[in-house]
């Protein structure tokens, strides 16, 4: 009894003076826990904002909801004993440099099943973001969990690549190349959404797990490559500073990056808003006046426009989030919303090469294709293409095989594709663009200003009617014959004529187009693969 009236008494003068007195255990792991946090680090802290960066610590914790956020592994410091006191290690290397747990992100939007999300965030302030022997043992514990609760993963992929100065993993690995972690990234890839993050340097092995994810977020300052300056001056090579090596404007030209951003804060934000996509409706949303559709179109033919107008207008109201912008201009693709359900979206762009289909687009919409059908995300398609680009300088490109990666990728999807003829829908070019055929997507329906036909009209009269053509002598009867042919192409191919011999489903005004997608939506189910998994071969 004496020596509970002690303790009683002792708690009572604790709470009294306002302080608790820590139990020795529980105060060592506090402390632990404190060296990583960026309020003990102010020197870290400055040294980044220096460089217009926040810490890592600071990423993830504007990526996650508030207090959501599980941490694992933060008590590894890097295997270096041989070389370094505890006490150094402890200081200098919290987490062996990789931040890893798993939390909810949009929690406000989504459930938290649907928001749950696991990081991988390599630390630049700790060995320059190195992946040493035991943030690899804390990437695969983290990975075999992320596969077996189909969790979806952002990597914050900062780095130098692998670490050489790891001395206490000698008796244990020679070589380190029996570790699970690259096949164990790779096997996320349609799985569950893999979103790469980078600001900075990011190179080697850093950029090989960067590389494997189903997208690139990019800051402007970001530097990737396969190999950083040690490994390529290592192998004779040559000489070269971080800042020449994959800089952002020859990666977002490459189709590396799929967006590039202006800074870290801007970086997490975007993340967010592309994993809201893959996380399910929401319930709120606003649109433009969609009777603004009519008008977007010019009425001459030959007149240029720009189908990012034309996809904003559509969409809900700042939805549009647009990938690779800069690669494979020919072709428009990203993530829109239609009354708070994500859909992907790919468009002709007429105002490069006037919509026709390069190699490069022809990829790029493929991989739109491919992350829509891994993640169940319903397709709309807008096209508006005189056809694949032809001649003999696109064929050195490898013309044949990238552009029907759209036939064998688009017959493979079983998720909802919707097809919207803008304006021309010529050849194998609007075939693609409609999954194959005309009557493969669950509908195609077009503006009124569509027009159709094997191949472009005039070129279809110039090779159809040589005969009659070449027989004509004066010059302007000749071309007024010409004229005469073409014009009677365009009256049979325009959009009501396609209709009425149903080679199309409908012409409808542009302002009923959310009307078509919403319906088809409602009626539009995703259809059982006829054998599970990647069941063909890519062409490329």
């Amino acid at each position: 009894m004496k020596i509970k009236e002690k303790e009683k008494n002792n708690t009572l003068a604790e709470k009294e003076a306002g302080k608790e007195i820590l139990r020795a255990d529980l105060a060592e792991v506090i402390k632990r826990y404190s060296y990583g946090l960026d309020k003990n680090r102010p020197d870290v802290v400055a040294k980044r904002a220096q460089k217009n960066q926040r810490t890592a610590r600071a990423n993830v914790e504007d990526l996650f909801d508030a207090g959501s956020f599980s941490e694992y592994g933060a008590l590894t410091v890097a295997a270096q004993r041989g070389r370094r006191s505890l006490d150094d290690l402890i200081s200098k290397t919290p987490g062996d440099g990789l931040i890893a747990g798993i939390g909810t992100i949009n929690g406000n939007l989504f459930s938290s099943t649907k928001s749950r999300c696991m990081v991988l965030a390599y630390d630049y302030s700790v060995l320059a973001g190195t992946q040493g022997f035991f943030n690899h043992k804390k990437k695969d514990r983290m990975l075999v969990l992320a596969h077996e609760q189909r969790i979806p993963l952002v990597l914050l992929a900062e780095g130098g690549g692998g670490r050489p100065g790891d001395v206490d993993a000698a008796g244990i690995s020679v070589a380190g190349l029996d570790l699970k972690t690259f096949s164990l990234f790779g096997g996320l890839s349609g799985k569950v959404p893999v979103v790469g993050v980078v600001s900075g340097m990011c190179f080697a092995g850093n950029a090989a797990l960067l590389g494997c994810c189903d997208v690139i977020i990019a800051a402007k300052n970001s530097n990737i490559g396969m190999g950083g300056p040690v490994m390529i001056e290592g192998g004779g090579l040559g000489v070269f500073k971080p800042e020449e090596i994959g800089p952002m404007d020859v990666q977002t030209q490459n189709g590396v990056v799929d967006i590039e951003v202006a800074d870290d804060v801007e970086m997490i934000a975007v993340t967010k808003k592309y994993l809201s996509y893959f996380q399910g409706d929401i319930p709120k949303w606003e649109a433009g006046d969609q009777l603004r559709l009519r008008k977007l179109i010019p009425e001459s033919r030959r007149r240029a426009y720009d189908v990012r107008v034309v996809i904003k207008a559509l969409a809900d109201t700042d939805s549009f989030l647009e990938l690779r912008p800069k690669f494979g201009q020919c072709m428009v693709t990203g993530f829109i919303r239609i009354e708070g359900r994500p859909l992907g979206v790919i468009a002709n762009n007429c105002m490069h090469m006037a919509g026709a289909i390069e190699a490069e687009g022809a990829d790029k919409a493929a991989r739109l294709m491919q992350i829509c059908q891994a993640h169940k995300i319903p397709i709309i398609s807008l096209c508006d293409t005189p056809g694949f680009m032809v001649g003999p300088e696109i064929e050195k490109r490898a013309q044949v095989r990238h552009v029907c990666r759209m036939f064998v990728i688009g017959s493979h999807l079983t998720v909802p594709y919707f097809t919207i003829v803008l304006r021309r829908g010529y050849g194998l070019g609007a075939m693609a663009m409609a999954r194959g055929g005309f009557h493969d997507s669950f509908f195609i329906a077009s503006w009124p200003s569509g027009e159709f036909g094997g191949m472009g009209l005039e070129g279809a009269v110039k090779a159809g009617f040589r005969k009659e053509l070449e027989a004509v002598k004066d010059p302007a009867e000749r071309e007024a014959l010409y004229e005469k042919l073409v014009a009677q192409l365009y009256e049979m191919g325009k959009a009501v004529n396609m209709a009425q011999h149903l080679e199309i489903d409908a012409v409808i005004d542009p302002a009923d187009t959310r009307k078509w997608i919403i319906r088809g939506l409602n009626s539009a189910s995703v259809r059982q693969a006829d054998e599970g998994g990647h069941s063909y071969v890519d062409p490329w």
